[in-house]
C-alpha cells in the first residue's frame, strides 16, 4: 500500500487491524470517563460520537487517522468541573475556527513557519506526558499493570520472531474488562439516552475562549494537525494534508458537540498508538467505531466502565509513549525539541510549543549569522 493514494487504499478487516483498532483507548476512555464523571455530559453520547467519527475518518482517509478527545479541554475540564455547556460552547468555536482554517489553506501555509524540530518536540513531549499518566495508573494499580506490561512484551516479542498478529491491546483490554466483571459482578444495563440538539448560550464563549480555547489549539495544530501528517509520512511514506485533517475537527466538533459530543481531534499519539499494535487501513477505524457503538450500548454507565483496572490503561500508554517518542528523535534541533519536552513536562505544552518556536526562530537566525561571518 506504500506511495499509493489515499483514496484508492482497499480496507483491510483482518485480525491486525482489529487488534490496532483499540490501540488508542488507553488515552481515550480516560478522559471521557473522567469528563463524564464530572461534568452533565452523557457518556454513552459521548461514546457514539466517537464511534460515528472514527468510521467516517477510517473511509475518508482509508488510513487509521484516530478521534481522540481534546487534551487540554479535557484536563481543563475535569480539573474544573465544568458544564456541558460550557464544553460545547468550546468545541464549537474551535470547529469554526479549524473548518475555516482547513477550507482557506491556512494548515498548509502555517506549517511552513512551523520548524519541524517543534513539531518533533510536540511529539517528544506528548510522550513524556502520557509516560508519566501511565506510571501514575500502574502505580495505583500495579498487579494489574504488570500483568499487562508482560502480555504486551510477550506478544511484541512473538509478532517480531513470527508471522501471528500483536494482539496484545486488543488481548489486555478483553482481560481487564473480565476480570472487573469477574470481581464486581456486571452492572445494571440501561439503555443510552437519545442525543438531544443544545446551543450554548452567547455569554458563555467570551469565558470559554479564554479559558479551554486558547490553551486547545496550539495543542491541536501542533499535535493534531501537523505532527499527524508528519508522522503519515513516516509510517505510510505518503503525507496527509494538514489542510484536510483541520476540515474534519472543523466538521466532527461542529455537528458533534452541539448533541453532546465531547470536543475531538486526531492525534499523532493516536495514531502511533494503532500502528504500533497492528492497524495498517482504515479498517482499524471501522472496527474501532463499531466497539465504541457496542460500548455506548452496553457500557454507558460509569459503573460499567469504572471496573476496567486503570493498570492495564497505563501499560497502553507506555507503549504508546514508546511509539511516539520514538519519532520524535528524528529532530533536525535537539536543542529545541529536548527544550520543548522538559517545558511541556513542567509547564504544559502550550508553552512548550510558543517557546520552541521562538527559539527555532533563534537558531535558524544564529545559524545564518555564522554562515554569513564565515563567507566574509
Amino acid at each position: 500500500m506504500e506511495g499509493s493514494d489515499t483514496g484508492t487504499t482497499r480496507l483491510r478487516f483482518n485480525f491486525r487491524e482489529l487488534a490496532g483498532s483499540v490501540g488508542d483507548f488507553g488515552t481515550i476512555l480516560p478522559i471521557v470517563l473522567g469528563v463524564a464523571l464530572v461534568t452533565d455530559l452523557n457518556l454513552s453520547t459521548m461514546l457514539f460520537f466517537f464511534g460515528v467519527w472514527f468510521i467516517i475518518a477510517g473511509l475518508y482517509y482509508r488510513l487509521p487517522i484516530p478521534i481522540e478527545p481534546m487534551k487540554a479541554v479535557g484536563a481543563i475540564v475535569i480539573a474544573g468541573s465544568l458544564t456541558s455547556a460550557e464544553v460545547a460552547a468550546s468545541g464549537l468555536v474551535i470547529g469554526i475556527f479549524f473548518l475555516m482554517a482547513g477550507l482557506l489553506k491556512g494548515m498548509g501555509r502555517l506549517r511552513s513557519y512551523i520548524p519541524q524540530s517543534v513539531i518533533r518536540g510536540v511529539q517528544g513531549g506528548l510522550a513524556l506526558i502520557l509516560l508519566r499518566t501511565a506510571v501514575g495508573y500502574g502505580m495505583d494499580d500495579l498487579l494489574p499493570f504488570a500483568i499487562a506490561v508482560l502480555v504486551i512484551i510477550g506478544f511484541f516479542m512473538l509478532a517480531r520472531r513470527t508471522r501471528i498478529p500483536d494482539v496484545s491491546a486488543l488481548l489486555v483490554i478483553a482481560l481487564g474488562f473480565a476480570g472487573g466483571m469477574y470481581l464486581y459482578g456486571i452492572p445494571e444495563f440501561t439503555l443510552p439516552a437519545l442525543p438531544v440538539f443544545s446551543l450554548p448560550a452567547l455569554s458563555l464563549y467570551p469565558r470559554v475562549t479564554w479559558d479551554l480555547v486558547l490553551p486547545q489549539i496550539p495543542l491541536t495544530i501542533a499535535n493534531a494537525i501537523l505532527a499527524t501528517s508528519l508522522l503519515t509520512m513516516d509510517l505510510f511514506k505518503r503525507e496527509v494534508e494538514p489542510d484536510r485533517l483541520s476540515v474534519t475537527i472543523g466538521l466532527m466538533n461542529l455537528v458533534s458537540v452541539p448533541f453532546g459530543g465531547m470536543p475531538m481531534c486526531h492525534g499523532a499519539g493516536g495514531l502511533a498508538a494503532q500502528y504500533h499494535f497492528g492497524a495498517r487501513t482504515g479498517g482499524a477505524n471501522v472496527y474501532a467505531g463499531v466497539i465504541l457503538f457496542a460500548l455506548a450500548l452496553l457500557f454507558a454507565s460509569s459503573d460499567m466502565l469504572a471496573l476496567f483496572p486503570t493498570g492495564i490503561l497505563g501499560a497502553l500508554l507506555v507503549f504508546v509513549a514508546m511509539e511516539l517518542g520514538r519519532h520524535s528523535l528524528k529532530t533536525e534541533s535537539y536543542l529545541v525539541s529536548v527544550t520543548m519536552v522538559i517545558l511541556a513536562f513542567f509547564t504544559g505544552m502550550a508553552v512548550a510549543f510558543v517557546v520552541g518556536i521562538i527559539l527555532a526562530y533563534a537558531v535558524a537566525w544564529h545559524a545564518k549569522q555564522r554562515a554569513a561571518d564565515a563567507e566574509k
